[in-house]
């Protein structure tokens, strides 16, 4: 069985399973490409094993000041959260070290629950995001303009060489990891668009014979592919889709 790593062994692929060579799948190049293009945004956009989660560092410069946003990669679908973007001043004798060492020492006592600890850290995490500057900014973030707009003083709270983390999740290239286009869902999808894209072409010469006495029912070949991709989004919404995540800000 081939694999695909290319988005021309994909194509082949998928022409294969409608019958090509033997059968002539009347697509041209263009709209193939278009087809491919495509699938991999719907899949890229929906599919859990497309999307990656990661944490972005980015140094903020005089530009990033003077725009009072900041410009992300293209391939980001949206952010979860955003870390503090100062340097903490906590040390060893502030009260957060004090009580983080006594819950240590808690833990460490037989009998003693992880889950008294985890409420406190909830706890912290929320007074954190309430009263400290570093905790309390929200971000607005529009994937179409790739920027990320950080809700704060620009020219009082940030100076060059800051550091922002962004919590986010991103699109996998697959000219990068090439495994992506020998996905199972992938290929089954791009074969139908490719299949009611050949039935569009088709469908108007329904009823008549073309040369060499052949007749394609070129509507039952769009009804079954359009049939067959409603199943598919159907399938993909129910299987594969990540939970819907909503945007901070």
């Amino acid at each position: 069985m081939a694999i695909p790593r290319t988005r021309e062994e994909l194509t082949d692929y998928c022409l294969r399973n409608l019958g090509a060579p033997v059968i002539t799948i009347n697509v041209a190049q263009e709209q193939l490409e278009d087809r491919v293009d495509e699938a991999i945004q719907f899949y890229q956009e929906y599919h859990s094993d497309a999307v990656v989660k990661h944490y972005r560092k980015h140094t903020i410069d005089e530009t990033d000041i003077e725009n009072r946003y900041i410009s992300l990669p293209e391939n980001i679908l949206f952010l979860s959260d955003i870390l503090p973007y100062t340097t903490s001043s906590r040390n060893m004798f502030s009260i957060e070290w004090r009580v983080q060492m006594d819950n240590m020492y808690d833990l460490m006592n037989p009998g003693s629950s992880i889950i008294s600890y985890e409420m406190y850290k909830q706890f912290q995490e929320l007074l954190y995001r309430k009263f400290d500057p570093s905790f309390a900014q929200t971000t607005r973030f529009s994937r179409h303009k790739n920027r990320v707009y950080v809700d704060l003083d620009w020219e009082r709270d940030v100076k060059e060489g800051d550091i922002l983390v962004f919590e986010c999740y991103s699109t996998i290239n697959p000219d990068e990891y090439v495994s992506v286009y020998n996905d199972l869902f992938l290929k089954r999808y791009l074969t139908a668009l490719i299949k009611r894209n050949w039935g569009a072409n088709t469908k108007k010469f329904s009823g008549m014979t073309l040369p060499g006495g052949v007749d394609i029912n070129g509507q039952n070949i769009f009804d079954e592919a359009q049939q067959e991709i409603r199943e598919m989004e159907e399938e993909m919404a129910s299987r594969y889709e990540m939970p819907p995540m909503g945007f901070i800000g």
